[in-house]
C-alpha cells in the first residue's frame, strides 16, 4: 500500500472517531434541556455499566484484528484472515448475548448497590430498567467490532469511519427524539424518558451495522479475489488464532477502560459515602454533574489534544524499533509539548469561565447552586487524563506496554482506597481529588519508565512547560479582566445569553493573548512547527513566510 494512501486512511479514521467523540459530546446539552440534573444522574448510572462493556468490545479488539489480519494477509495468506473473521462474528455474537443476559439479570442488584439507600430521587425500579435498556446494545456491538477490524487489517479506513460517526448520528437523533415524545408530547416520566435514551445505543448500533453490511457487500467480490490468491494457509487451530488475537487486544482494552474504571468505582461508592457523610438530600444531584454533565466539557480540549499528540506515536514506534534514540527524544519532546501547549490553557479558561461556561451550556441555577464550581475543580484533570493516555502510547509504542497496565492497576488501587475517606470528609469533591490522586500515580509512574526505557531527559520538556504556564496564567488574568470588564453591564446569572457572550468573549480574548504570546516569543513554532508559524503570517498577519 502506498504511503499517501496509507496517510489518507489514517487521516479518515482519525476525522470519523474524533467526529463521533465530538458528537457525543454536544448532544448532551439538549438532553440535558429536556431531563435535568437528576435525570443525567440516572443516564449515568446505567451507562456506566454499558461503557465498560463497550470498552471492551471496542477499546482492543478492532485494533488487534486488524493486526492479526494485516500480519497474515503480509504473508499472502487470506485465507487464515478469513478463518479468524468467521470464527470471530460467531465468538462476539455468543459473548456477546452472554454480556447482555448477565447484565439484564444482575440489574436490580447493580442498581441496589449503586443507589446505596433508600429514598433517593431515583428509585432501584427506574435504575434497573434503565440498565436493561442499555444492555440490549451489547447484542449486536462486539460483533461490530470484529467487522471493522477486518476492513483495517486491509488498510480499509472508511468503513470504520462511516459507520462509527453513523452508528452515533442515529443515537443522538433516536435519545433526543424519544426523550422530547416521552417528556413534552406524552408528559410521561424523567425515567422513561432516559430509559430510551439508553435504548438508542442499540438503535445506533444498528445504524452502524447496516453501514458495515454495505461495505461488505461492495467489497465482497475483491475480498473473494483476494481468497483465491492466498497460498497455503497456515497450520493454526482456531484456539490458537483467538490466543493470538487477545494477546494483541488486552492492553489496548484495559487502556482504554481507564476512565470508565474511575468512574465505575464511583458508582458504587459515591452514594454511599455521601449518606455517611449526612449529605443524602443532594447526592444524585452531585452524583450527575460530577458523573455525567461536567466530564463532557472536560472532554473537550482532551479529544482534541490527544488527536494532535497520538498521531505521533506510530513514528515513535518506528524509532525506536530503529535504535535512533535521537529521533525517539526529539518525537517524545514534540508529543508532550503539543499536550501542555493545547491542554494547560484549555484547563484554565475552563478554571476561570466554569460559571457562565455551564450556565449556559446547561444551566443558570446549576451553575451557582454547584456545576461551576465543580467544573473549576474538574478541569485540571483534562490535563492528568491527556498525559496518562499519550504515555500509555509512547510505552506501547516502545513494545512496554505492560507498565501502562501496572500503572492503571496502581491508580485504580489508590482511587478505590482513598475515594470513600474523600467523599466523606470532602463531600462530593472527595471523588474528583481521588481520581486526581489516582491518576497522579500512574502518570509518576509511566513517567519513570518512559525515562528508564526510552532513556528520556525531560529538561527540555519542563523549560518550555514553565514558558507555556506564564503564558496561560497571562491569558487567565486577560479572561478575568474582561469578565471584570462585562460585570458592569452584566453577570452570568441574568441568564443563557449573558452566559454565552462572557463565555464567548472571554474564549476568544484569552485564545488571542495565548497564541499571540507563543508567536511573538517564538514558543508556537518550536513546539507546532514552521510550516503552522507560516500559515499564521500568510492568514492572519499578512506577512511573507520566511
Amino acid at each position: 500500500m502506498s504511503d499517501s494512501k496509507l496517510l489518507r486512511g489514517t487521516f479518515v479514521l482519525t476525522l470519523g472517531t474524533y467526529a463521533s467523540r465530538i458528537l457525543g459530546m454536544i448532544y448532551l446539552f439538549p438532553f440535558y434541556a429536556l431531563v435535568g440534573t437528576l435525570g443525567g444522574t440516572l443516564f449515568g448510572y446505567g451507562y456506566a455499566q454499558y461503557t465498560i462493556y463497550l470498552s471492551l468490545a471496542t477499546a482492543g479488539v478492532p485494533m488487534a484484528v486488524s493486526k492479526f489480519v494485516s500480519k497474515y494477509n503480509a504473508m499472502g495468506d487470506y485465507y487464515t484472515s478469513r478463518r479468524l473473521f468467521r470464527a470471530g462474528i460467531k465468538l462476539m455474537l455468543v459473548t456477546g448475548f452472554l454480556a447482555f443476559a448477565v447484565l439484564y439479570m444482575t440489574a436490580p442488584s447493580i442498581a441496589k448497590a449503586t443507589l446505596g439507600s433508600e429514598g433517593l430521587e431515583n428509585s432501584v425500579e427506574d435504575v434497573t430498567m434503565v440498565i436493561r435498556m442499555v444492555s440490549i446494545a451489547l447484542i449486536i456491538v462486539p460483533m461490530m467490532s470484529i467487522i471493522r477490524g477486518f476492513f483495517q487489517g486491509h488498510q480499509s479506513m472508511g468503513p470504520t469511519a462511516v459507520s462509527q460517526v453513523v452508528e452515533q448520528l442515529v443515537r443522538i437523533v433516536f435519545l433526543l427524539v424519544a426523550a422530547y415524545i416521552v417528556i413534552k408530547v406524552y408528559h410521561g416520566t424523567v425515567a422513561t424518558a432516559v430509559g430510551f435514551a439508553t435504548f438508542a445505543a442499540f438503535v445506533g448500533a444498528l445504524g452502524g451495522l447496516v453501514v458495515l453490511f454495505w461495505y461488505w457487500k461492495k467489497r465482497k467480490p475483491h475480498l473473494d479475489k483476494l481468497l483465491e490468491e492466498s497460498i497455503e494457509p497456515s497450520n493454526i487451530t482456531t484456539a490458537q488464532m483467538f490466543k493470538e488475537l487477545f494477546t494483541y487486544a488486552g492492553p489496548f482494552v484495559f487502556i482504554g477502560l481507564a476512565i470508565p474504571l474511575f468512574q465505575y468505582v464511583d458508582q458504587y461508592t459515591f452514594n454511599k459515602a455521601m449518606i455517611a457523610a449526612g449529605e443524602k438530600e443532594k447526592t444524585e444531584y452531585m452524583f450527575g454533574i460530577i458523573q455525567t454533565w461536567v466530564p463532557k466539557l472536560v472532554m473537550i480540549p482532551l479529544s482534541i489534544a490527544t488527536a494532535f499528540g497520538l498521531t505521533l506515536v506510530p513514528t515513535i514506534t518506528k524509532s525506536f524499533t530503529d535504535g535512533d534514540h535521537a529521533l525517539l527524544k526529539h518525537q517524545i519532546d514534540q508529543t508532550y509539548q503539543t499536550i501542555v501547549f493545547l491542554v494547560l490553557p484549555a484547563v484554565i479558561g475552563l478554571a476561570v469561565l466554569s460559571y457562565p461556561i455551564y450556565g449556559f451550556l446547561y444551566d443558570v441555577k446549576d451553575a451557582a447552586v454547584a456545576g461551576g464550581a465543580i467544573l473549576r475543580i474538574y478541569a485540571p484533570l483534562a490535563l492528568w487524563f491527556s498525559f496518562f493516555t499519550v504515555n500509555a502510547a509512547i510505552l506501547q509504542g516502545i513494545n512496554k506496554q505492560k507498565y501502562a497496565v501496572i500503572s492503571l492497576v496502581l491508580g485504580l488501587l489508590v482511587k478505590i482506597v482513598f475515594n470513600m475517606p474523600f467523599i466523606f470528609v470532602f463531600h462530593e469533591i472527595g471523588s474528583i481529588l481521588a481520581t486526581a490522586l489516582g491518576y497522579t500515580v500512574s502518570i509518576v509512574y509511566t513517567f519513570y519508565m518512559i525515562k528508564k526505557h526510552a532513556h528520556y531527559d525531560f529538561q527540555v520538556l519542563i523549560k518550555r512547560s514553565l514558558l507555556m504556564t506564564i503564558f496561560a496564567l497571562l491569558m487567565g488574568l486577560a479572561v478575568l479582566s474582561v469578565q471584570y470588564s462585562l460585570s458592569l453591564f452584566m453577570t452570568y446569572e441574568d441568564g443563557r445569553l449573558a452566559s454565552g457572550v462572557i463565555s464567548m468573549t472571554g474564549a476568544i480574548i484569552g485564545a488571542g493573548v495565548y497564541f499571540y504570546a507563543s508567536y511573538r516569543s517564538g514558543l508556537l513554532e518550536k513546539v507546532m512547527g514552521k510550516r503552522l508559524e507560516n500559515t499564521i503570517r500568510r492568514k492572519l498577519l499578512r506577512q511573507k513566510s520566511v
